[in-house]
């Protein structure tokens, strides 16, 4: 009664052990946010991929990955400071942004994710 399945295109948890599965067997682009429950930073990232998600469904798909429940894919990855948004193609990291990144560039680097063709 109280569990909505989320919207389309908001960002999906990952873990260490799906992010494999979920993210680097992907067919379409991905976008992974590396945050932490304590970083304010991290939580005003989430709200941006949380607004512009939907715009993307269907082209990008977005994850979400808490680096302190899942330390070996943070380790792996070299994420050094939250927020971290990655950006994969065909399980390749093609993009790495690093930091609180404002509203209309993030969304020209999901654009450029999406709209590149290999």
């Amino acid at each position: 009664m109280f569990f909505k399945p989320p919207k389309p295109g908001k960002p999906l948890p990952v873990t260490d052990s799906s992010f494999s599965e979920e993210v680097l067997k992907s067919e379409v682009p991905v976008a992974v946010d590396f945050w932490s429950a304590g970083c304010s930073p991290c939580q005003v990232m989430g709200g941006l991929l949380d607004e512009i998600g939907p715009d993307y469904v269907g082209r990008v798909r977005i994850f979400k990955l808490n680096v302190d429940q899942n330390p070996e894919t943070a380790i792996q990855y070299q994420i050094q400071s939250v927020p971290t948004v990655m950006l994969f193609r065909k399980g390749k990291p093609v993009d790495r942004v690093v930091g609180l990144m404002p509203l209309k560039p993030l969304r020209a680097k999901l654009d450029s994710l999406a709209g590149t063709k290999d």
